[in-house]
């Protein structure tokens, strides 16, 4: 399968997809989802039996494109509820995906890039990486992550982060690292 905004390598039982847009810091675009979406279908058909997900270069991912918030602006509600829905399937789909997932973050994992770490099994991180939900700093709220990140983190820790938008160091006293979901 060819990609444009990721790659998708399995060897033998193990397959891992990379965010590959490093000139934009691996940020998210409508089609980056859809890659994303497909990939993961094509893993599901596969004999993997755990997916590592990383990004090329120095960022794991920024969260949704600068661009794609500029065109947001300006949508019709309907559209906006549509992009929505459509960045809820992706974090539902990491959420409940049927084999166990790790984020391997080598570097800044911000917004939605924050939000991808959180849904996956296992977030493992580089020292100088940084998390944070610093959408809320440009007045969007992160509403479709935040059911995720409560059970994860818990409220306090998750009202912090939610709320505040400051980039937290990957050993932030959270463990993301072990995760009750697929319930």
């Amino acid at each position: 399968m060819n990609f444009e905004t990721l790659t998708l390598e399995t060897h033998d039982y193990l397959s891992t997809i990379t965010f590959n847009r490093p000139d934009k810091r691996n940020a998210i675009t409508t089609q980056m989802i859809a890659e994303l979406q497909t990939a993961l279908d094509a893993i599901e058909k596969s004999p993997t039996r755990v997916v590592i997900i990383t990004g090329s270069g120095k960022a794991f991912c920024a969260g949704i494109d600068l661009e794609l918030l500029q065109s947001i602006a300006k949508q019709s509600p309907s559209e906006n509820q549509e992009d929505s829905r459509r960045i809820a399937k992706m974090f539902r789909k990491i959420w409940s995906f049927s084999r166990p997932m790790i984020a391997a973050v080598n570097g800044h994992a911000l917004a939605g890039g924050c939000g991808i770490a959180t849904l996956c099994d296992f977030t493992l991180a580089v020292p100088e990486s940084k998390f944070g939900y610093t959408e809320v700093k440009i007045g969007f709220l992160p509403a479709i992550v935040s059911v995720f990140l409560t059970r994860q983190v818990g409220e306090k820790r998750a009202r912090d982060l939610l709320l505040t938008g400051r980039p937290r160091p990957r050993n932030w006293a959270w463990s993301m690292n072990s995760c009750p979901r697929k319930s």
